[in-house]
């Protein structure tokens, strides 16, 4: 099978989650589509998208799914920079009409799967993450490559101090016993993912996901990181896990532009 081209390498963006924390806000608002400087939190990931060269998207919805294609339709296309960018094209993954809501990270990605080819890029759609690059060259070392997964580390905000994962000098995500002194560092959600981390022997969801299984994303990134089979990278660009209302009105008072 030949190398999948940088255009080639799809997204997957999360955005079907409730967002109870984020109430009264996300009552009548999916989060995805809270604003965040002037445009919808979830515009942003499709503005880096667009800029890193893809150019397939799919987005999941759960809650309020019916508000995301109603604002975003079949294509995006990148407000003005000082490169020209082509339109993206969007398709939905509707877990609201076929499940009556959302099937977690791991549940929602494999329903999307058949869709998306051996490998794509992964986002949470209620992330700011502004000056991270969905570079066309990591893209493609990572489907030369062996592994599972590569994910993006950040340092641990203050409402996460534990941290997610360890990282290696050499650029490999451990599953770190509870115990374990080392340096720990969050899970961004930016990821480069393998169709593979979703068959046997990781996964044991049915091709596609028909009957609508529910599951967490991290057990499966656990098992293959105990096999070595996971990278990872640290990104120190700005980054907010966009999960209360608070968090959402400090970024509005944030410089959009860094100096």
């Amino acid at each position: 099978m030949s190398l999948q081209t940088p255009s080639d390498i799809p997204a997957l963006v999360l955005a079907a989650g409730r967002g109870e924390r984020m109430r009264p806000l996300t009552d009548t608002t999916p989060k995805p589509l809270l604003p965040v400087h002037g445009r919808p939190l979830l515009a942003w990931h499709l503005q880096a998208l667009a800029a890193g060269g893809v150019r397939r998207v799919w987005l999941n919805t759960g809650w309020l799914g019916g508000c995301i294609p109603a604002h975003f339709g079949s294509h995006f296309v990148p407000w003005p920079s000082k490169t020209k960018h082509d339109v993206l094209s969007i398709s939905y993954s509707r877990e609201d009409l076929d499940f009556g809501g959302a099937l977690e990270t791991a549940g929602g990605i494999a329903r999307a799967l058949p869709q998306l080819g051996p490998v794509f890029w992964l986002a949470a759609g209620d992330v700011f993450a502004p000056d991270f690059v969905f570079d066309p060259t990591a893209a493609q070392a990572f489907a030369r490559g062996n592994d599972l997964a590569h994910l993006w580390f950040v340092p641990n905000p203050a409402h996460h101090p534990r941290g997610d994962f360890g990282l290696s000098p050499a650029g490999r995500a451990l599953n770190l016993p509870e115990a374990d002194p080392a340096p720990r560092y969050t899970y961004s959600t930016l990821a480069l993912l393998r169709a593979e981390l979703f068959d046997t022997p990781w996964c044991d969801i049915a091709p596609g996901n028909p009957t609508g299984t529910k599951a967490p994303l991290g057990p499966l990134l656990r098992r293959a990181m105990d096999n070595g089979r996971v990278g990872a990278s640290l990104y120190t660009g700005r980054w907010t896990d966009v999960g209360t209302p608070e968090r959402l009105a400090q970024l509005q008072t944030e410089p959009l532009e860094t100096s």
